[in-house]
């Protein structure tokens, strides 16, 4: 007798192939954290050098916040990218099993 919550096992295949593994960088978590550190040291520049009070702190911060950033981009990005090419020298090869399962859908015919 068979129980009736117990269903035939539908048809697997299984292949193998060989796959490339690597840690590779997050880039947009280094070119965030290169323009949070291109805006500080924008400040920080800023900040030790006397300001001209007809302009006053806020627009000098400003236009140096805009090359402070756009620096701090290009470096962060470089080093991701930098990264991403050591990633890749470190990269190995494994093998990968990948098994396709077939199941009739719900109120398919079996045959």
């Amino acid at each position: 007798m068979t129980d009736p919550n117990e269903r035939e096992i539908p048809d697997a295949t299984e292949s193998e192939q060989r796959v490339s593994v690597r840690r590779a960088p997050k880039i947009p978590v280094f070119l965030v954290l290169g323009a949070g550190l291109g805006a500080i040291a924008a400040y920080l520049l800023t900040s030790l050098f006397p300001i001209d009070p007809e302009v006053g702190f806020g627009a000098t911060f400003g236009y140096f916040a805009l090359w402070g950033v756009s620096i701090g981009l290009v470096i962060g990005g470089g080093i991701a990218v930098v990264l991403d090419v050591l990633s890749l020298k470190r990269a190995r090869e494994l093998a990968a099993a990948r098994e396709s399962v077939s199941t009739p859908l719900e109120g398919e015919i079996e045959e």
